[in-house]
């Protein structure tokens, strides 16, 4: 659980509520509030007029707000032609989406959504500052989204639905509605927001170029300083323990895409820091962490790194450990996998990995590897993780790294 001080929840920012609405009207046309809030967003000229002429005649016949959209003319919708065209055009869009929805899994489903509906252009449609936590917002949930299907598909599930999608974030939202007092939540905010606030722990995340300082700072030394002080005012929140981190590969335009640390980092005193040992180079184990989606696509999952803190007051470390690689196991044949069985049939290794493997996973954390079953492509492992108990994971779509 987290809250947001000073500032909305993600799942109450309007940009998000519009493609949430999107999605519940695919999965289900009678949502009026969804309808309500879609029909004329991104514009398409209709307007509150014809929306309130809708719901009179939907209250008249008693029948749904979607029932005298899909047929205007047999509940006598008194609207002129060109208005009557808007109404089929929208309809149309929407059942796209639902025929679609009958192929595609939430990812794509959903890309096809924001594209078609108009609202990736719409947010799009200019670079200034204001409108870049929109766009940063939009591809964020687009990253959960493909997240979400990643993590159903390495336990298994190779259809993931839009419907299981809306499933998981109603948890996260009735947790935004939940008015009781909870003070075991993470305090997110801005740096700005931080001043004058003090914390036991504080992490602060992002520390790459082009994020932290930001890309819109770097032909100005002025700005550039600037964020400099404001990542000062970020580290002493802290009153015993600040965490510095960076994504080591984040998704932009749909490919993964090496980021550099934040000059920041270098500048601090070394004494203060446990750093990767190459930072500069190449070889980072994140670097060469990219998951298994298109470059094709439009959006993609952020990938982190997890950084564990430690005694210092300023404390970045990262274990290295061997990137799993899901086309290891593909290669093996059975004759290779029954020479790792034991008399009573149980497999007992694929690869690198054995019962007794202790793997790191992006969300789960850290498990050790009990059991492994069946082969090629649906060769599985189950993992008692510390964190979140027993997971049985499908390697051909598993993304993690073999600590010991």
């Amino acid at each position: 659980p987290y809250k947001i001080y000073g500032g909305l929840s993600f799942y109450q920012r309007k940009e998000i509520k519009d493609i949430v609405a999107y999605f519940r009207m695919t999965v289900n046309p009678h949502d009026e509030e969804a309808l309500k809030r879609i029909i004329n967003y991104p514009s398409r000229g209709i307007g509150d007029t014809t929306l309130r002429k809708i719901g009179e005649c939907a209250t008249k016949y008693e029948v749904s707000l979607w029932q005298v959209v899909s047929d205007p003319l047999a509940y006598a919708l008194s609207v002129n032609n060109g208005t009557l065209d808007k109404l089929k055009k929208f309809k149309e869009l929407i059942d796209s989406f639902r025929e679609a929805a009958e192929e595609k899994n939430a990812f794509d489903l959903a890309e096809q959504i924001v594209k078609q509906s108009g609202i990736f252009a719409e947010v799009f449609s200019d670079r200034t500052p204001e409108n870049l936590s929109r766009q940063e917002n939009l591809q964020e949930l687009m990253n959960g989204v493909q997240e979400f299907c990643s993590l159903r598909e390495e336990e298994g599930n190779e259809s993931v639905s839009l419907i299981d999608f809306l499933n998981e974030i109603s948890l996260a939202t009735d947790q935004d509605n939940d008015k009781e007092e909870n003070n075991d939540k993470v305090t997110m905010m801005t740096v700005h927001a931080s001043k004058g606030l003090e914390f036991t722990n504080v992490f602060v995340v992002g520390l790459e170029e082009d994020l932290f300082p930001s890309a819109m700072c770097k032909s100005s030394e002025r700005e550039i300083e600037e964020e400099r002080r404001l990542l000062y005012v970020a580290i002493t929140r802290a009153e015993k323990n600040c965490i510095l981190s960076y994504a080591g590969t984040r998704y932009r335009n749909g490919s993964p895409t090496a980021m550099p640390p934040s000059r920041f980092l270098k500048d601090m005193d070394s004494r203060y820091l446990s750093l990767p040992s190459a930072l500069d180079g190449d070889e980072r184990p994140e670097r060469r962490e990219m998951n298994r989606f298109s470059s094709g696509n439009v959006f993609g999952c952020v990938r982190s790194r997890q950084w564990s803190d430690g005694q210092d007051s300023v404390n970045l470390k990262v274990k290295k450990s061997a990137l799993y690689n899901p086309e290891q196991y593909r290669s093996l044949t059975r004759m290779e996998q029954a020479v790792s069985k034991e008399t009573s049939g149980t497999l007992k290794q694929i690869g690198n990995i054995q019962v007794g493997s202790v793997i790191r996973h992006d969300r789960f954390g850290q498990g050790e590897v009990i059991d492994i079953s069946g082969d090629g492509d649906n060769a599985k492992i189950g993992v008692e993780f510390e964190n979140v108990g027993k997971k049985q994971l499908l390697l051909k779509f598993a993304k993690f790294t073999v600590v010991e």
